[in-house]
Protein backbone atom coordinates (compact mmCIF):
# COMPACT_ATOMS: atom_id res chain seq x y z
CA UNK A 1 0.00 0.00 0.00
CA UNK A 2 2.89 2.28 0.46
CA UNK A 3 4.21 2.00 -2.74
CA UNK A 4 1.02 2.51 -4.69
CA UNK A 5 1.10 5.74 -2.61
CA UNK A 6 4.27 6.54 -3.87
CA UNK A 7 4.18 6.07 -7.29
CA UNK A 8 0.79 8.41 -7.25
CA UNK A 9 2.61 11.19 -5.61
CA UNK A 10 5.45 10.83 -8.66
CA UNK A 11 3.02 10.87 -10.71
CA UNK A 12 1.45 14.45 -9.52
CA UNK A 13 4.34 15.90 -9.11
CA UNK A 14 5.53 15.20 -12.86
CA UNK A 15 2.01 16.90 -14.21
CA UNK A 16 2.30 19.59 -12.22
CA UNK A 17 5.90 20.42 -13.47
CA UNK A 18 5.11 19.85 -17.53
CA UNK A 19 1.75 21.88 -16.55
CA UNK A 20 4.54 24.54 -15.16
CA UNK A 21 6.69 24.20 -18.38
CA UNK A 22 4.34 25.55 -21.05
CA UNK A 23 3.75 29.67 -21.15
CA UNK A 24 0.29 31.05 -20.28
CA UNK A 25 -1.24 32.00 -23.82
CA UNK A 26 1.21 29.79 -26.30
CA UNK A 27 -0.63 27.31 -28.23
CA UNK A 28 0.41 23.73 -27.79
CA UNK A 29 -0.49 22.99 -31.13
CA UNK A 30 2.42 22.01 -33.38
CA UNK A 31 0.96 22.47 -37.04
CA UNK A 32 2.70 25.88 -37.96
CA UNK A 33 6.25 23.61 -38.16
CA UNK A 34 4.70 22.44 -41.86
CA UNK A 35 6.16 25.13 -44.49
CA UNK A 36 3.42 26.44 -47.10
CA UNK A 37 5.15 26.69 -50.35
CA UNK A 38 5.03 29.23 -52.74
CA UNK A 39 1.78 29.78 -55.13
CA UNK A 40 0.60 31.72 -58.09
CA UNK A 41 3.73 31.39 -59.93
CA UNK A 42 3.57 33.70 -63.07
CA UNK A 43 6.05 35.39 -65.54
CA UNK A 44 5.97 38.42 -67.60
CA UNK A 45 7.85 38.60 -70.79
CA UNK A 46 8.78 41.76 -72.75
CA UNK A 47 10.06 40.84 -75.84
CA UNK A 48 11.72 44.04 -77.60
CA UNK A 49 10.65 44.82 -81.67
CA UNK A 50 14.05 45.46 -82.94
CA UNK A 51 15.51 41.86 -84.04
CA UNK A 52 18.08 42.30 -81.35
CA UNK A 53 16.28 39.09 -79.31
CA UNK A 54 16.27 40.94 -76.17
CA UNK A 55 13.79 39.81 -73.78
CA UNK A 56 13.01 40.92 -70.25
CA UNK A 57 11.57 38.32 -67.75
CA UNK A 58 9.75 39.57 -64.80
CA UNK A 59 8.67 36.31 -62.77
CA UNK A 60 6.09 36.79 -59.60
CA UNK A 61 4.54 34.36 -56.92
CA UNK A 62 2.74 34.57 -53.82
CA UNK A 63 5.21 33.39 -50.36
CA UNK A 64 8.68 33.94 -53.08
CA UNK A 65 11.57 35.19 -51.90
CA UNK A 66 13.96 34.99 -54.32
CA UNK A 67 13.20 32.94 -58.15
CA UNK A 68 15.43 30.92 -60.23
CA UNK A 69 15.11 31.42 -63.95
CA UNK A 70 15.97 28.83 -66.65
CA UNK A 71 15.94 30.16 -70.05
CA UNK A 72 15.03 27.79 -72.21
CA UNK A 73 17.96 27.66 -74.44
CA UNK A 74 21.48 26.41 -74.39
CA UNK A 75 22.16 28.71 -71.28
CA UNK A 76 23.06 25.95 -68.39
CA UNK A 77 22.61 27.77 -65.32
CA UNK A 78 19.62 29.73 -64.24
CA UNK A 79 19.38 33.38 -63.25
CA UNK A 80 18.49 34.57 -59.85
CA UNK A 81 16.73 36.80 -59.04
CA UNK A 82 15.27 38.99 -56.33
CA UNK A 83 11.82 39.83 -55.50
CA UNK A 84 10.12 42.53 -57.17
CA UNK A 85 13.50 42.17 -59.91
CA UNK A 86 13.56 41.34 -63.24
CA UNK A 87 16.67 39.73 -65.42
CA UNK A 88 17.28 40.35 -69.34
CA UNK A 89 18.29 37.69 -71.67
CA UNK A 90 19.07 37.44 -75.47
CA UNK A 91 17.25 34.94 -77.81
CA UNK A 92 17.69 33.85 -81.12
CA UNK A 93 14.52 33.50 -82.80
CA UNK A 94 12.25 30.34 -81.84
CA UNK A 95 10.39 28.99 -79.07
CA UNK A 96 11.73 28.01 -75.41
CA UNK A 97 9.96 26.75 -72.34
CA UNK A 98 11.29 29.65 -69.26
CA UNK A 99 11.43 27.26 -66.39
CA UNK A 100 11.12 29.77 -62.80
CA UNK A 101 11.69 28.08 -59.83
CA UNK A 102 9.59 30.20 -56.77
CA UNK A 103 12.08 29.94 -53.86
CA UNK A 104 10.26 29.86 -50.52
CA UNK A 105 10.93 31.85 -46.98
CA UNK A 106 11.87 28.23 -45.68
CA UNK A 107 13.54 26.47 -48.37
CA UNK A 108 10.57 25.04 -49.92
CA UNK A 109 10.15 25.93 -53.58
CA UNK A 110 7.72 25.94 -56.55
CA UNK A 111 8.10 25.70 -60.11
CA UNK A 112 6.30 25.98 -63.17
CA UNK A 113 7.23 26.54 -67.42
CA UNK A 114 5.73 28.85 -69.29
CA UNK A 115 6.37 29.02 -72.95
CA UNK A 116 8.02 31.62 -75.06
CA UNK A 117 7.75 32.83 -78.76
CA UNK A 118 10.66 35.00 -80.03
CA UNK A 119 9.90 36.32 -83.47
CA UNK A 120 11.96 38.57 -85.97
CA UNK A 121 10.54 41.09 -88.04
CA UNK A 122 11.25 41.72 -91.65
CA UNK A 123 13.66 44.30 -91.87
CA UNK A 124 12.38 47.89 -93.88
CA UNK A 125 13.42 50.60 -95.75
CA UNK A 126 16.13 48.47 -97.49
CA UNK A 127 18.53 50.85 -99.06
CA UNK A 128 20.93 49.74 -101.77
CA UNK A 129 24.08 51.60 -102.87
CA UNK A 130 26.23 51.15 -105.78
CA UNK A 131 29.66 52.66 -106.79
CA UNK A 132 31.70 51.62 -110.02
CA UNK A 133 34.80 51.71 -111.12
CA UNK A 134 35.08 50.06 -115.12
CA UNK A 135 34.19 46.16 -114.08
CA UNK A 136 34.38 46.59 -110.53
CA UNK A 137 31.20 46.57 -108.11
CA UNK A 138 31.16 47.92 -104.98
CA UNK A 139 28.10 47.46 -102.61
CA UNK A 140 27.05 48.85 -99.54
CA UNK A 141 23.03 48.36 -98.16
CA UNK A 142 21.25 49.65 -95.10
CA UNK A 143 17.83 48.54 -93.19
CA UNK A 144 15.74 48.99 -90.11
CA UNK A 145 15.99 45.54 -88.12
CA UNK A 146 18.43 43.98 -90.44
CA UNK A 147 21.61 41.76 -88.84
CA UNK A 148 23.44 41.67 -92.09
CA UNK A 149 22.96 41.37 -95.71
CA UNK A 150 23.53 39.14 -98.60
CA UNK A 151 24.45 39.92 -102.33
CA UNK A 152 23.77 37.91 -105.11
CA UNK A 153 25.89 39.73 -108.04
CA UNK A 154 24.00 38.17 -110.84
CA UNK A 155 26.62 36.61 -113.15
CA UNK A 156 26.84 32.90 -111.85
CA UNK A 157 23.53 31.83 -112.93
CA UNK A 158 21.11 29.98 -110.26
CA UNK A 159 23.81 28.12 -108.31
CA UNK A 160 25.38 31.69 -106.76
CA UNK A 161 26.23 31.61 -103.48
CA UNK A 162 25.72 34.73 -101.51
CA UNK A 163 28.34 36.80 -100.78
CA UNK A 164 27.83 38.00 -96.58
CA UNK A 165 27.52 42.30 -96.15
CA UNK A 166 27.64 43.18 -92.69
CA UNK A 167 25.60 46.44 -91.45
CA UNK A 168 27.97 49.13 -92.11
CA UNK A 169 30.39 46.91 -94.46
CA UNK A 170 31.30 46.87 -98.35
CA UNK A 171 31.70 44.07 -100.73
CA UNK A 172 33.07 44.26 -104.06
CA UNK A 173 32.72 41.88 -107.07
CA UNK A 174 34.65 42.29 -110.56
CA UNK A 175 32.74 40.99 -113.66
CA UNK A 176 34.66 39.22 -116.32
CA UNK A 177 32.53 41.51 -119.25
CA UNK A 178 30.66 44.70 -119.59
CA UNK A 179 26.92 44.24 -119.83
CA UNK A 180 23.84 44.43 -117.46
CA UNK A 181 23.44 41.96 -114.42
CA UNK A 182 20.45 41.77 -111.78
CA UNK A 183 21.78 42.21 -108.73
CA UNK A 184 19.94 41.00 -105.99
CA UNK A 185 20.34 42.04 -101.73
CA UNK A 186 18.75 39.98 -99.19
CA UNK A 187 18.32 42.15 -95.77
CA UNK A 188 18.22 39.35 -92.91
CA UNK A 189 16.57 39.70 -89.36
CA UNK A 190 18.61 36.88 -87.91
CA UNK A 191 15.52 34.83 -88.00
CA UNK A 192 13.01 33.65 -90.47
CA UNK A 193 11.98 36.78 -92.13
CA UNK A 194 13.68 38.90 -94.83
CA UNK A 195 13.72 41.34 -97.19
CA UNK A 196 14.72 41.84 -100.73
CA UNK A 197 15.72 44.21 -103.35
CA UNK A 198 16.59 43.22 -107.14
CA UNK A 199 18.54 46.26 -108.96
CA UNK A 200 19.40 46.14 -112.85
CA UNK A 201 23.38 47.18 -112.60
CA UNK A 202 24.83 48.63 -115.83
CA UNK A 203 28.64 47.40 -116.14
CA UNK A 204 31.08 49.16 -118.36
CA UNK A 205 34.64 48.73 -119.99
CA UNK A 206 36.42 50.86 -117.75
CA UNK A 207 37.14 54.76 -119.37
CA UNK A 208 41.46 54.79 -119.47
CA UNK A 209 43.53 55.36 -122.11
CA UNK A 210 44.04 54.62 -124.76
CA UNK A 211 40.91 56.40 -126.00
CA UNK A 212 39.00 55.52 -129.31
CA UNK A 213 35.43 55.87 -128.64
CA UNK A 214 34.73 53.03 -131.23
CA UNK A 215 33.84 50.67 -127.36
CA UNK A 216 30.09 51.14 -127.06
CA UNK A 217 30.98 49.75 -123.21
CA UNK A 218 32.90 52.34 -122.69
CA UNK A 219 30.71 55.67 -120.82
CA UNK A 220 32.92 58.61 -122.23
CA UNK A 221 32.72 61.11 -119.55
CA UNK A 222 33.62 64.61 -120.66
CA UNK A 223 32.66 67.19 -118.48
CA UNK A 224 32.12 70.23 -120.15
CA UNK A 225 32.45 74.01 -119.32
CA UNK A 226 32.00 76.15 -122.40
CA UNK A 227 33.61 73.24 -124.59
CA UNK A 228 31.23 70.79 -125.60
CA UNK A 229 31.79 67.38 -126.41
CA UNK A 230 29.86 64.38 -128.48
CA UNK A 231 30.30 61.24 -129.47
CA UNK A 232 29.90 61.71 -133.46
CA UNK A 233 30.63 59.50 -136.97
CA UNK A 234 33.90 59.74 -138.35
CA UNK A 235 34.01 63.05 -140.32
CA UNK A 236 36.77 61.87 -142.65
CA UNK A 237 37.46 58.36 -142.57
CA UNK A 238 40.89 58.15 -144.67
CA UNK A 239 44.35 58.83 -143.78
CA UNK A 240 45.41 57.74 -140.69
CA UNK A 241 42.12 57.34 -139.06
CA UNK A 242 39.82 54.99 -140.57
CA UNK A 243 38.04 53.87 -137.20
CA UNK A 244 33.96 54.83 -137.61
CA UNK A 245 33.48 57.05 -134.17
CA UNK A 246 35.50 59.82 -133.19
CA UNK A 247 34.49 62.67 -130.53
CA UNK A 248 33.82 66.24 -131.57
CA UNK A 249 34.49 69.35 -129.34
CA UNK A 250 32.87 72.45 -130.09
CA UNK A 251 33.94 75.68 -127.73
CA UNK A 252 30.79 77.87 -128.11
CA UNK A 253 30.96 81.89 -129.22
CA UNK A 254 31.55 83.91 -126.27
CA UNK A 255 32.37 81.26 -123.90
CA UNK A 256 34.84 81.45 -120.85
CA UNK A 257 38.82 81.39 -122.52
CA UNK A 258 39.34 79.02 -120.39
CA UNK A 259 36.88 76.63 -121.56
CA UNK A 260 37.71 73.15 -120.57
CA UNK A 261 36.76 69.18 -121.03
CA UNK A 262 37.85 67.05 -117.70
CA UNK A 263 37.45 64.01 -117.70
CA UNK A 264 38.25 61.34 -114.49
CA UNK A 265 39.52 58.67 -115.55
CA UNK A 266 38.63 54.23 -114.15
CA UNK A 267 42.37 54.04 -114.65
CA UNK A 268 45.26 56.89 -114.22
CA UNK A 269 47.42 58.14 -116.76
CA UNK A 270 50.81 56.13 -115.71
CA UNK A 271 53.84 57.81 -116.55
CA UNK A 272 56.12 54.61 -115.45
CA UNK A 273 54.55 53.09 -119.14
CA UNK A 274 55.37 56.27 -120.65
CA UNK A 275 55.17 60.29 -120.58
CA UNK A 276 53.84 61.34 -124.31
CA UNK A 277 50.15 61.85 -125.15
CA UNK A 278 49.59 61.34 -128.73
CA UNK A 279 46.25 62.75 -130.24
CA UNK A 280 44.64 62.40 -133.35
CA UNK A 281 43.03 65.85 -134.48
CA UNK A 282 40.74 66.78 -137.26
CA UNK A 283 40.30 70.43 -137.87
CA UNK A 284 37.58 71.69 -140.57
CA UNK A 285 38.11 75.33 -140.64
CA UNK A 286 41.49 77.32 -141.85
CA UNK A 287 41.01 80.12 -138.75
CA UNK A 288 41.91 77.24 -136.65
CA UNK A 289 45.12 76.55 -138.12
CA UNK A 290 47.93 77.61 -135.76
CA UNK A 291 45.19 77.62 -132.86
CA UNK A 292 46.62 75.16 -129.74
CA UNK A 293 45.23 72.35 -128.09
CA UNK A 294 45.93 72.20 -124.56
CA UNK A 295 46.41 68.90 -122.64
CA UNK A 296 46.39 69.13 -119.16
CA UNK A 297 47.19 65.96 -116.35
CA UNK A 298 45.60 66.36 -113.33
CA UNK A 299 44.84 64.84 -109.75
CA UNK A 300 48.09 63.45 -109.51
CA UNK A 301 47.91 60.19 -107.15
CA UNK A 302 50.00 61.36 -103.56
CA UNK A 303 49.51 65.32 -105.02
CA UNK A 304 52.84 65.38 -106.55
CA UNK A 305 53.15 67.38 -108.57
CA UNK A 306 50.25 69.92 -107.95
CA UNK A 307 47.74 70.57 -110.96
CA UNK A 308 49.30 73.19 -113.58
CA UNK A 309 52.25 71.75 -113.72
CA UNK A 310 51.39 68.87 -116.41
CA UNK A 311 50.39 71.22 -119.00
CA UNK A 312 51.37 71.27 -122.43
CA UNK A 313 50.24 73.25 -125.35
CA UNK A 314 50.76 72.20 -129.05
CA UNK A 315 49.18 73.70 -132.13
CA UNK A 316 46.86 72.37 -135.10
CA UNK A 317 48.75 72.24 -138.32
CA UNK A 318 46.51 71.56 -140.90
CA UNK A 319 42.65 71.15 -142.15
CA UNK A 320 40.90 68.83 -144.13
CA UNK A 321 43.10 65.58 -142.93
CA UNK A 322 43.52 64.10 -139.26
CA UNK A 323 46.81 64.71 -138.09
CA UNK A 324 48.51 63.24 -134.94
CA UNK A 325 49.63 65.70 -132.13
CA UNK A 326 52.09 64.81 -129.67
CA UNK A 327 52.29 66.23 -126.10
CA UNK A 328 55.72 65.41 -124.45
CA UNK A 329 55.88 65.48 -120.84
CA UNK A 330 59.17 64.44 -120.25
CA UNK A 331 59.89 68.19 -121.51
CA UNK A 332 58.75 69.18 -118.01
CA UNK A 333 61.01 68.40 -115.37
CA UNK A 334 59.26 68.23 -112.31
CA UNK A 335 56.68 65.50 -113.31
CA UNK A 336 58.47 62.14 -111.37
CA UNK A 337 58.92 59.68 -113.95
CA UNK A 338 56.27 57.21 -111.83
CA UNK A 339 53.70 59.73 -111.63
CA UNK A 340 50.03 58.83 -112.34
CA UNK A 341 47.46 61.09 -113.25
CA UNK A 342 43.33 60.22 -112.69
CA UNK A 343 42.17 63.15 -114.77
CA UNK A 344 42.84 64.12 -118.54
CA UNK A 345 41.79 67.99 -119.43
CA UNK A 346 41.23 69.67 -122.53
CA UNK A 347 41.37 73.24 -123.59
CA UNK A 348 41.31 75.09 -127.23
CA UNK A 349 42.59 78.39 -127.55
CA UNK A 350 43.22 79.02 -124.15
CA UNK A 351 43.09 82.69 -123.03
CA UNK A 352 40.83 83.32 -125.83
CA UNK A 353 36.54 83.79 -125.49
CA UNK A 354 34.62 80.76 -128.22
CA UNK A 355 34.35 81.95 -131.61
CA UNK A 356 32.31 78.49 -132.54
CA UNK A 357 35.69 76.67 -132.93
CA UNK A 358 34.84 73.13 -134.09
CA UNK A 359 37.68 70.29 -133.87
CA UNK A 360 37.71 66.35 -134.07
CA UNK A 361 39.61 64.01 -132.01
CA UNK A 362 40.80 60.34 -132.07
CA UNK A 363 42.89 57.49 -130.76
CA UNK A 364 44.46 59.22 -127.57
CA UNK A 365 47.12 57.30 -125.57
CA UNK A 366 50.45 57.26 -123.70
CA UNK A 367 53.90 56.13 -125.93
CA UNK A 368 57.57 56.31 -125.13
Amino acid sequence: MKKINIILSFLVLLAAVISCSVPDGISQDVTFDKTVAPDDVAALFDITNDNSGKVTITPSASGAGTYSVYFGDSTTNPALVQFGANVNHQYEEGNYNVKIVANGLNGVNTEETFPLTVIFRAPENLVVTFTKNGHRLNVKASALYAASFLVYFGDSGAGEVGTPLESNGEVSHNYPAAGIYSVKVIALSGGVAQTEKISAVTITDPFELPITFDNPNVVYSFVTSGLTFQKVVNPNVSGINISATVGKFFKVVGSPANSASTSLLDNPIDFSTGNKVRVWVYNTTASNVGKKLNVELQSAVGGTPANGVAILKVPLTTTGTWEELVFDFSTISGIPATTKFNQLVFRFNDGTTGRNETFYIDNIRLTN
